[in-house]
């Protein structure tokens, strides 16, 4: 696949900026998300049975959230890092650049398209 264009300033800037905002956004619903994973209290006079178990029923969907999240701002973090070192655009596999419609699509992208296709069919 033929590299694409690289990307100008203000289309970096603007990309920088989402990958903030994006940041800011899970750190905070993470930090949100905290109270949901606290242990469920057996405490049958304040609670019934059956709302116990819908009451751990939703702790087991926070944190299966959480863990999404979690790993949402790993990403995030990574692909801040490759701003850093200037690698931000550039596909990990081929080291082609790839273009801004896929960088603003999925901020978090290492790979471009054709090699992220190829490692899929695997």
């Amino acid at each position: 696949m033929p590299a694409e264009a690289e990307l100008t300033s203000a289309e970096i800037k603007e990309l920088f900026d989402l990958l903030l905002s994006k940041r800011e956004t899970l750190e905070s619903q993470l930090s949100e998300s905290r109270d949901a994973l606290k242990p469920v209290a057996l405490d049958q006079t304040r609670q019934g049975r059956v709302s116990r178990m819908d009451a751990i029923q939703r702790q087991g969907v926070a944190a299966s959230a959480r863990k999404h999240t979690s790993t949402t701002l790993q990403k995030v973090a990574s692909a801040l890092k490759r701003f850093e070192t200037q690698e931000f655009g550039n596909c990990r596999m081929c080291e082609e650049l790839f273009g801004y419609g896929r960088l603003k699509a999925q901020l978090r992208s290492a790979l471009c398209l054709s090699c992220q296709s190829s490692l899929d069919k695997q």
